[in-house]
């Protein structure tokens, strides 16, 4: 009888932990609203509320390489309290989007232009990559470090979907090398010298 008590509170547990690591269930149709604001008023929605144009054109990467529009409940309110957001990343030949990954999301992520080297790394170490071609579907499980690359020859595009409206982002070298670690800390962790360390905080330097 104990053991099965035992079996019942921990089968509510984890429905309970579940339950509070997903985005929560809405209780309207929709709710047409930025963050921590009221919802719009159901009788003046429009179709205009639920469409978005924002990244039909490409992101400018002629700096960096690489561009990512986000697009959520903060630019599109249409958006707000169905669990999903998607991104727009454009790359330049040999651009780069740097190890990162989203704490509150699963991201699956097509193809639209080029190739692209693109993979993910588990809590083992191991690595699941390869160059995926246009058309192609990579998914990224939610919390797991993965990264791109175009290897192609012309600039190319993948769209992200999440399911979350608010998936979250970290960036491994920002995260670390932009934030204010101790530099002794950095340099034994990963055998820097001073001057080595100085060059990678500057370069991801949140003002830069």
């Amino acid at each position: 009888m104990i053991n099965n008590k035992v079996s019942i509170l921990l089968v509510l547990i984890f429905f309970i932990i579940s339950a509070s690591c997903s985005d929560p269930d809405p209780v309207l149709d929709y709710c047409i609203a930025k963050p921590q604001e009221t919802c719009k008023n159901s009788s003046t929605a429009t179709i205009e509320d639920f469409t978005f144009s924002g990244i039909k054109l490409p992101g400018n990467f002629k700096d960096t390489g690489f561009s990512s529009l986000g697009v959520n409940s903060n630019v599109f309110p249409g958006l707000n309290t169905l669990g999903v957001s998607f991104v727009r990343a454009d790359f330049d030949i040999g651009g780069v989007n740097v190890p990162h990954f989203h704490p509150r999301a699963t991201e699956v992520a097509i193809v639209l232009e080029g190739r692209i080297y693109s993979g993910f790394v588990d809590t083992k170490n191991k690595i699941f990559a390869k160059v995926l071609e246009k058309g192609e579907v990579m998914v990224f499980p939610r919390g797991l470090v993965h990264f791109q690359m175009n290897v192609g020859d012309v600039p190319a595009t993948i769209f992200g979907s999440f399911d979350s409206q608010n998936p979250g982002l970290m960036r491994i070298p920002n995260a670390v090398f932009g934030s204010e670690i101790k530099d002794e800390l950095l340099e034994k962790a990963f055998g820097l010298n001073s001057k080595e360390l100085s060059k990678l905080k500057k370069r991801f330097s949140p003002s830069t």
